[in-house]
């Protein structure tokens, strides 16, 4: 039998997205622990049934999940990345200017995140060590990181073994192997053609594989919340609001202080106007949370209303989307801070070195689509010996964020592109100051 119109506009309105069971999953998890730690008498059902029982192991399930994709996604996405940067034949000096621009925002929006996060303390007050951590390994390795010195710290990131880095999920290894086997891929060109399709095509299945993990999140985060909840009740709320404002805060310097800088000093234009014409492509980024999917938008505002050179912004937009992701650094650097306060494990300045510098190289293997900054932040916990359960609290809310950081990561694409363009003798002044450059007959009457 046939849908009526009716019927299939029903079953549309019906269907929620993946956002909104998230959120809804937040605040029933929450809502559901909040009754098991205030309501439902200790004992055998509560504790061991439903608290240590089916929330703990689809909970935990769901972790795993997640620590399942990290070494194959990131490893393919880094040799993507890398290797892309040649398919625009422009690996002179656009290119190394470039790339050395975005390494360097990363770095600062990941110190920039860290302070926030050490100003904020957004997870200090309460110890969940003893509620959510089943395996102290993790733990003893933040202990033996913190002995390690800086030196090797920097040797241990060239792998011996890139099989047996990969192997155990050694991720800084991990990285540094993908980049060198990227950038030999993009160096040789047409001859590893074969070689550059098979990596694309597997980071294809591990995006796929990622986005059907991800159909399960509600659940886990369900579970993971109620058993946070149920063990300590409203004791974990102030905590995610904190991370939330901390993120937010550091998001803004970024965004409206740092760049805004960089576009002063260096491309020696007014950042107020940058800031007016390039307004409408941050709200299509938050809107939609991915930076791809801008990647049109973003070079059609720079060349019509900022009058940069399409040869400069079609090399630079597309690989910042690839390899820049200043907001997603700067959600793991609070997420590193706050879940390193919540699980009382201490973080000394190697281990902050060693998160800069994970969140750094991590920002290129993450890809620009919704929310898998997530899957790498686990990396970053990794690198430093942190809990992944953690990233329990960050999940429910990190859509928001994601939406705020996807605007951040295509502003600092742009802010990037603009330097570089300017310093190459690449800009339309004239364009630029323009109030009316790139409006539509339409658009000047109605600012009229």
């Amino acid at each position: 039998m046939t849908e009526t119109p009716e019927k299939a506009m029903t079953k549309k309105r019906r269907k929620l997205g993946l956002t909104t069971t998230i959120l809804i999953a937040l605040v029933l998890g929450i809502v559901c622990g909040v009754i098991f730690h205030y309501l439902i008498p200790a004992g055998t059902v509560r504790d061991d049934v439903f608290v240590d029982g089916v929330f703990y192991i689809v909970g935990q399930g769901f972790i795993r999940l997640m620590q399942m994709l990290v070494v194959p996604l990131v490893f393919c996405s880094i040799i993507c990345g890398a290797a892309s940067i040649g398919d625009t034949k422009t690996l002179g000096t656009v290119g190394v200017k470039t790339l050395i621009f975005y390494i360097c925002t990363t770095a600062i929006a990941v110190g920039v995140a860290l302070g926030v996060g050490n100003l904020i303390s957004p997870g200090k007050g309460v110890d969940m060590s003893s509620i959510v951590v089943s395996d102290t390994s993790t733990l003893d390795t933040a202990s033996a990181a913190s002995e390690l010195s800086i030196a090797d710290t920097l040797l241990n990131i060239i792998p011996k073994n890139p099989i047996q880095s990969l192997a155990n999920g050694d991720m800084l290894p991990v990285i540094f192997f993908a980049l060198f086997v990227g950038i030999i891929i993009a160096l040789l060109g047409r001859k590893a053609e074969t070689v550059h399709s098979f990596f694309e095509q597997f980071n294809d299945i591990m995006m796929k594989m990622t986005s059907i993990v991800m159909l399960v999140a509600p659940i886990g985060v369900f579970c993971l919340l109620s058993r946070t909840f149920a063990n300590i009740g409203f004791d974990a709320f102030l905590p995610m609001v904190k991370y939330m404002l901390g993120v937010l805060l550091a998001l803004a310097l970024q965004c409206l202080v740092v760049y805004m800088i960089l576009l002063s000093v260096f491309a020696h234009v007014n950042p107020f106007t940058f800031l007016k014409k390039f307004v409408s492509v941050m709200a299509f980024a938050f809107s939609t949370a991915t930076s791809n999917a801008t990647i049109p938008l973003n070079i059609e505002t720079l060349d019509k209303k900022m009058g940069v050179d399409r040869r400069i912004s079609s090399f630079t937009i597309p690989l910042g989307a690839t390899i820049n992701m200043d907001g997603t650094a700067i959600m793991q650097g609070v997420a590193v801070v706050f879940t390193a306060q919540l699980f009382g494990v201490d973080l000394g300045p190697v281990e902050y070195a060693t998160v800069i510098a994970t969140a750094t190289l991590a920002s290129i293997g993450t890809a620009g689509v919704p929310s898998v900054g997530l899957i790498t932040l686990s990396m970053v916990f990794n690198s430093v010996g942190l809990p992944l359960e953690g990233i329990a609290l960050i999940m429910g809310i990190d859509r928001i964020l994601d939406m705020t950081r996807t605007a951040v990561n295509i502003t600092g694409d742009a802010v990037c592109t603009m330097v570089v363009a300017k310093q190459e003798g690449r800009v339309n002044k004239a364009v630029f100051d323009d109030p009316d450059a790139g409006k539509t007959l339409e658009e000047m009457r109605a600012a009229s």
